[in-house]
């Protein structure tokens, strides 16, 4: 999913569900955050202290610059969270929608609900949490399942999608001389393009086993809509079986359902402008407020807030003065709940579902 649902459509459900402005921006924030947060390594302060931050995102997930990738730790525990199904490794790590893994990963962030940087770890979760429906059948790990033979689209031509592989293939070929099929074919959703987070798509295809999936990416991100709703629900009174939360009103079903589907700008930061637009002007029923804007970097953004660095190219040459304020910053507590994120969901939950991959 990008942007439009990531942060527009949490920052809707979270307010609905309850929370308070500050709350739902945070929340909001901080599952957009998870795919922007392309910076790890250490943080150096000028008086010697230091942090170490980990990276939840590559800067490559366009499919033009996915050649770029390395690390593909981050793959699994924060975008293909693997279901745990199967017999072999390849096929545990398959990421399914609302797994019992899934599940186990919003139970543990309700059951936290009162650390201090609760809200943060709820913004990932969630981010994680919609994912598995929107990535579903594709893996993190290097797999045939996420091998597109061929890819068909009522709304794209199947001549878009080859050529928007040739075009790929030519630059990794030209610029990087990195495998392919490693890089791009066999990893995450990469052969399927952008297909996987189009709010409205409606798409089929076969993988690599030879296994066909039809999509309708809508009714698939309102089931996602749905379930987070009751997690943020379940969230707010502490009910670690979230599901059992009533879910969202017809009205507001029917509602979002328009938007998402009437919205299909290929630009996912045009679709939020349409997106906040249109919710401010209360096509949601029960909600019309105006939604804060997003900044992932710059001035304004949590990291110039904590540390006073606006330009990313000079992280590790500006040493900022630790103080009270970046303690205290949703920055580090962010930065925090990706460390913690990952921690439970590879070293705790993962292994009890006989998936060990970090």
């Amino acid at each position: 999913m990008n942007i439009d649902f990531h942060y527009g459509v949490i920052y809707v459900l979270a307010r609905l569900a309850g929370l308070e402005k500050p709350q739902a921006e945070t929340v909001a924030h901080a599952c957009q955050y998870v795919d922007d947060a392309t910076v790890s390594g250490v943080l150096k302060f000028e008086g010697g202290e230091s942090y170490e931050r980990f990276a939840s995102a590559h800067k490559m997930f366009d499919y033009m610059n996915i050649n770029n990738t390395s690390d593909k730790r981050i793959w699994a525990p924060f975008h293909f969270l693997p279901a745990g199904e199967g017999n072999t490794l390849e096929e545990k790590s398959i990421c399914k929608p609302d797994s019992a893994v899934a599940r186990d990963m919003v139970a543990h962030t309700i059951e936290n609900r009162n650390a201090e940087n609760a809200l943060h770890r709820l913004g990932i979760t969630l981010h994680v949490y919609v994912d598995t429906w929107a990535h579903q059948n594709f893996s993190g790990t290097i797999s045939d399942h996420n091998v597109v033979k061929s890819l068909t689209s009522d709304d794209y031509s199947h001549e878009t999608w080859t050529g928007k592989l040739k075009q790929l293939l030519d630059g990794i070929v030209h610029t990087a001389q990195t495998d392919f099929l490693d890089h791009v074919v066999k990893l995450g959703h990469g052969a399927a393009l952008h297909f996987p987070d189009l709010p409205w798509a409606k798409w089929e295809y076969e993988n690599g086993h030879g296994l066909k999936f039809k999509r309708d990416n809508l009714l698939i991100f309102m089931e996602a809509a749905d379930m987070a709703y009751r997690a943020i629900k379940g969230f707010r009174s502490g009910n670690a079986e979230y599901a059992k939360e009533d879910g969202l009103s017809p009205d507001v079903r029917v509602a979002l359902t328009s938007l998402l589907g009437s919205n299909r700008l290929d630009d996912p930061d045009e679709r939020l402008h349409v997106l906040t637009t249109a919710m401010a002007n209360g096509s949601i029923p029960g909600f019309a407020e105006n939604i804060p804007a997003y900044l992932s970097k710059g001035p304004g953004s949590w990291k110039d807030a904590a540390t006073g660095i606006t330009d990313a190219d000079k992280d590790g040459d500006t040493r900022p003065v630790w103080s009270e304020q970046f303690e205290q910053s949703d920055y580090r507590k962010f930065h925090d709940a990706i460390k913690e994120h990952r921690f439970i969901v590879t070293q705790l939950i993962l292994p009890m579902h006989g998936v060990r991959l970090a």
